[in-house]
């Protein structure tokens, strides 16, 4: 068990929340916005916050209160995880052993509050029993709990370790060396902590440039096919038609997307599109390889490294997109698969990892997961063996390396890894070490462009 994942305010069951508020981390600089900032100009064309999306709009405005309430949550963090540092070398045992004899100590839900939340959310059960998802409810409950009991564990910590609050970590004023807060007489500074959360606020920062520019940049597209419908005499839906649905061979949604960014590129260079929203400078993590499942060249100079999660839909439908991406760029690309099963949403996800790893063993990893990926409503045993069969493995070796606990301690390695990477959800994949935000066929192309284009300015 990683303090990390107890840390955080949202459970892996609601990871959609955490979607949702990425939404909201817009920011162009920790200056306040403007209603009539110029965001991007065009021939004959300006684009203001007016031209985003409500929702856009809104949280482009109130950007630096989300910025400024992660930075909040970021030092709750650091708090924590020092006040429990500290109680664990008094007991001589690690952070996270201490935890986790303290997290057994809370107790297991009860049948009432499982019931409660059964009925609670009936609705969105469907005809599925309580039976069928008491294992999703107690992850569930046991982690609010096991929350809950670690936030009154660092309270009382406070007090034993003399724990001061120092000047507010989002002040307008706040100098380098400035103590954000005391333990034990030793004062952490400003400086301290942004080096700490570098790459954590990086990626705030980032996911808000990059969600700000593709409301920003869906706005001007649409502007632009008016303008370019009206110089051809005709309506929007004719020219659409013209440059993307009766171009259209293979029905498929791949051909679709790479027919509009292809016609949209075209739009843009035609009318000298300029946006000014600028994407933060890069803040790479140290994201281990370890000795996870490896496509492409060891010497490869960029490393594109995904945590996946194989009941996962987002893992399932980014998986080939990211493939066909890659197969673009030969030798130049080394792709590294590591496992993160989120075990209170998906049942399964863990045991197809140990499946994944099985299969690894007799050197059909890549074949083994396309098919998890295919058949996520069926990862039991049965099915996990059948597809072992179906590739043509040893099922008594897979049987035998499925049951291994070098392949579970293996993942929990991963899952620990990506705890201190900060990864919230899945997918979650880092090029070179920086994340990637936009999981997306441009998106992909973007980050591997500027991983190399970064190595070529060395």
């Amino acid at each position: 068990m990683k303090v990390a994942s107890l840390l955080r305010t949202a459970t892996e069951l609601m990871k959609f929340i955490f979607t949702t508020v990425c939404l909201g981390f817009f920011a162009l600089s920790l200056i306040a916005q403007k209603p009539d900032e110029v965001l991007a100009t065009a021939t004959g064309l300006t684009f203001t916050p007016s031209a985003l999306s409500e929702d856009g709009r809104k949280l482009f405005l109130s950007q630096n209160t989300v910025v400024a309430s992660e930075r909040t949550r970021l030092l709750s963090q650091m708090e924590a995880d020092l006040l429990l540092d500290a109680e664990a070398r008094s007991l001589g045992v690690t952070r996270d052993l201490f935890v986790t004899t303290e997290m057994k100590k809370v107790a297991a839900p009860t049948e009432t509050e499982i019931k409660q939340v059964f009925d609670a959310n009936r609705a969105n059960f469907g005809e599925r029993t309580i039976d069928d998802v008491r294992k999703q409810i107690v992850a569930f409950l046991r982690q609010n709990a096991e929350q809950k009991a670690l936030n009154d564990l660092v309270e009382s910590l406070k007090a034993k370790y003399k724990f001061a609050p120092g000047k507010d970590i989002n002040a307008a004023d706040l100098k380098p060396m400035e103590a954000v807060f005391t333990i034990t007489g030793k004062s952490v500074s400003a400086q301290e902590f942004d080096a700490r959360y570098k790459a954590d606020i990086y990626d705030v920062r980032a996911e808000i440039a990059g969600e700000i520019i593709a409301d920003l940049e869906n706005a001007i597209f649409s502007t632009l096919v008016n303008q370019e419908a009206k110089a051809r005499n005709i309506d929007a839906g004719d020219l659409i038609a013209v440059e993307i649905t009766n171009k259209i061979r293979e029905f498929s949604n791949d051909e679709r997307v790479e027919l509009e960014s292809s016609f949209r590129k075209r739009l843009f260079t035609k009318f000298s599109v300029k946006v000014m929203v600028r994407e933060p400078v890069p803040v790479a993590r140290n994201v281990l390889v370890d000795d996870d499942p490896a496509s492409g060249k060891a010497a490869a100079p960029v490393t594109v490294v995904m945590f996946s999660d194989f009941q996962c839909s987002a893992c399932s439908a980014t998986h080939p997109v990211l493939k066909k991406v890659l197969g673009e760029y030969g030798d130049k690309v080394r792709f590294v698969v590591r496992d993160f099963p989120l075990e209170s949403l998906h049942e399964n996800a863990f045991r197809a990892a140990l499946a994944a790893n099985a299969a690894r063993a007799q050197g059909k990893y890549f074949e083994y997961i396309d098919v998890l990926y295919r058949n996520q409503e069926s990862l039991d045993n049965a099915s996990l063996k059948k597809f072992a069969v179906d590739l043509g493995l040893n099922i008594k070796q897979f049987e035998l390396d499925f049951s291994s606990e070098k392949a579970a301690t293996e993942i929990r390695k991963d899952m620990a890894d990506g705890n201190e990477y900060g990864i919230r959800g899945t997918p979650a994949i880092f090029v070179n070490g920086v994340k990637v935000h936009s999981l997306s066929i441009d998106g992909f192309r973007n980050s591997l462009d500027k991983a190399l284009a970064r190595l070529a300015s060395k």
